[in-house]
Parts: C-alpha cells; structure tokens; sequence
C-alpha cells in the first residue's frame, strides 16, 4: 500500500505541474478560437499524462529502454489528442461562424434562418433561441408599421377636423368684425358650438395620450352596472331627442362591477354617441348589462345597417372612422360633426386598463359592441 501511495503521489505531482502551466496557457489564450483553446486542453491533457508517468518511471528506476517506451507511448498519444482537439475545434468554429453570420442578417432587419447541417447542443440552443427572437421582432416591426400607419392618419384627420372648425371662426369673427353680420347673435351661438367642438377634440388627444403612456390613473369602486348606464344615458338623452333617435335601457341588470365610475362613463358616452351618429332617425339604439360566465357584459346596440367585415378589426384603432365616417346614413336627422376617430380608440384603452376587452359585430340592421369587465 506505500508502495501504491508513493506512486500516486509522485503522479499527482507530475500531473499538477502540467496543469498549472496549462491554466496559465488557457488564461493567455482565452480571446483566442476555440481551436486553439481545444489544443491547449488536448496537450494539457497528455502532458499530464506523461509527467506523472516519467514521474512514476523515475522513482522506480525503470531501465533506459522501458522508459522510452513509455515515453514513445504517451508522445503517439499526444499527436492522436492534438490531432482530434484541431479538428474538433475546427469544427465548432465553422458551425460558430455560420451562426455568426446568419444572426448578422438578422441584426440587418432580416429575419433568423438557422444554419444547416449538425451543430452542438450549445449552438443548436442559441439557434432556436435566436429564432424565437426573430419571430418576436418581426411581430414587433409589423405592429410598428401599423402604429405608424395609424398615427399618420390621426395627423391627417386631426388637421382636416382641425382647419373646417378654425375655417368657419375665421370667418364668422371677421364678419362680426366688418359688421356685416345680420344675425350677431346667431353668430356668437355658432362660434360657442364650434369652440365647444374644438375643446373636445383636444380633450380626446390629451385623454388618448394618457392611456398610450400608461398615466391613466383608476380609482376603482363597487357600484351597480344599473346606476353605470342609467348616469350614461342622461349624459346622451338630450343629443338622442335632438336627432330622433330612441334610447332603450329595458335589458339592464344590477349586477354590481368594480370600475373608475367617471372613465366608465366616458366609455358607455363615447359608444352612445358613435351609435346615435350612425343611427337614422327614428332608429333605436339598446343599451344593456348582464353577467356571462366570470364577466360582466355591457353592450350598445345601433341601427346602423352593419360594419363592413374587412373593417371590424379596425374599429377601436387611433383614427379610424372607415370610408363611410362622414357620410350620414339614408334617412338620418342632423348628425353631430364626426370627430377625429379617437372616441372608440379611448373605448378600448380605458377597458383595456380596466383589465377587461371590447369588441364588435355586427347584428340584423346594425352592430353591437360589446365591454366585458371582470368580476373582482
């Protein structure tokens, strides 16, 4: 058993030895390829090896002979490790920079194709990681463009809705102005309304920027859905009788919801107001309220003969009002001017910060939209 102990001593010893001055080599080498690296452990690997062994040799006084032997032995040992750690290392660095230079066309705006052939476990890792990436921002760059697309058709609407109103208050305050207005008094009327238009317009944009940079504050309380259509309704009831349009609230539940009670009732205002734009006289315009499954449902219903199909998803987008916005329905009474686009855009981000979703579609003779609220 000494004997044994002596000889993994003077082993371990050799081995040490070979190993520290291999560190020392990896550490000078660590920017360098995996190549070089894979032959630095591939001949630390075999030094190791032969300084334990010619350790192991000397300390038991081996013949001239047999110690060359055995030193041919591990230096045949060492060309075969080399050999293998080269092109091992080759390998790995060809897969490495093929991988290089498709995540570089996709750093390009691209998108990520990874290279063919085998690859290690580690590269075959990066590559499906870099391709979930590339999915994700490809996603990203679409939702970009139609955000872009959307805001340069909000600057375009916005500046047309913008320069009829200021169009008319120019030239009713220069006719007040030269006296030659017959009716002063009618004017100041008309410049009130156009005043009064311009202000809410900039109220939605102020209210549209809260909710896009996330400065929407709620302060939630339990109330009745009941109490939540009825003050809406009272807010839109004088703009219902001035158009002729009948507001029905038969099917409300009092089903209690826990909202901002003021946002909410912007929300239940804005789709009155949409429905009652579109709505011919005469028409009918449904309000109601109901629990469905872990939700509760408040919903508006309109008479406005329906929503094309290809144009449902783009409803609730910042500025949309589709082809027929300005454009009042056959047989309709004097319609509110249409405003910018942003009422139902606003809709969608308080009821999304509500953590609940809107949607619409259309019905026999017009459409329904639809808030769903969660039930704390």
């Amino acid at each position: 058993m000494r004997d044994i102990a002596l000889i993994a001593l003077f082993a371990l010893g050799g081995a040490a030895c070979a190993g520290i001055l291999g560190a020392a080599v990896l550490r000078l080498v660590r920017h360098r390829s995996v190549t070089v690296s894979l032959a630095v452990v591939g001949a630390v690997t075999v030094t190791a090896m032969l300084a334990g062994t010619l350790a192991v040799a000397q300390a038991m006084f081996l013949s001239r002979h047999d110690l060359g032997v055995v030193t041919l032995v591990a230096a045949m040992a060492a060309v075969v490790s080399l050999a293998t750690a080269l092109v091992l290392g080759r390998w790995v660095v060809a897969r490495s920079r093929e991988l290089s230079l498709a995540a570089r066309d996709f750093g390009d705006g691209g998108s990520f194709a990874a290279p063919p052939g085998q690859a290690t476990a580690e590269l075959a890792g990066l590559s499906r990681e870099l391709a979930a990436t590339s999915a994700k921002l490809a996603a990203s760059r679409e939702r970009e463009r139609a955000l872009e697309t959307s805001r340069r058709e909000l600057v375009a609407w916005i500046s047309h809705d913008l320069r009829t109103p200021l169009a008319g208050l120019r030239a009713m305050s220069e006719a007040l102005e030269d006296g030659m207005a017959a009716d002063p008094g009618r004017y100041h009327r008309q410049i009130r309304t156009e005043v009064e238009r311009l202000n809410s317009m900039v109220g939605d944009l102020f209210e549209l920027s809260r909710i896009h940079a996330g400065a929407l504050s709620l302060t939630p309380s339990r109330m009745s859905a009941y109490d939540l259509v009825g003050d809406a309704l009272s807010g839109v009831d004088p703009l219902a009788r001035e158009h002729g349009v009948r507001l029905v609230g038969e099917a409300v539940e009092r089903v209690p919801v826990e909202v901002d009670g003021k946002e909410m009732t912007r929300v239940l205002a804005n789709l009155l107001i949409n429905a009652i734009r579109h709505t011919p006289a005469d028409g009918t315009v449904a309000v109601a309220a109901e629990r469905r499954g872990d939700g509760v449902v408040l919903s508006v219903t309109d008479g406005c003969g329906g929503i094309p199909a290809d144009d449902l998803s783009r409803v609730f987008d910042t500025g949309w009002r589709g082809t027929a916005a300005r454009t009042p329905p056959s047989g309709a009474g004097p319609v509110p001017p249409a405003g910018a686009g942003l009422g139902l855009a606003i809709v969608r981000g308080i009821v999304e910060a509500h953590a609940g979703r809107t949607e619409v579609r259309n019905v026999p003779g017009g459409c329904r939209f639809e808030v769903t609220l969660p039930v704390r």
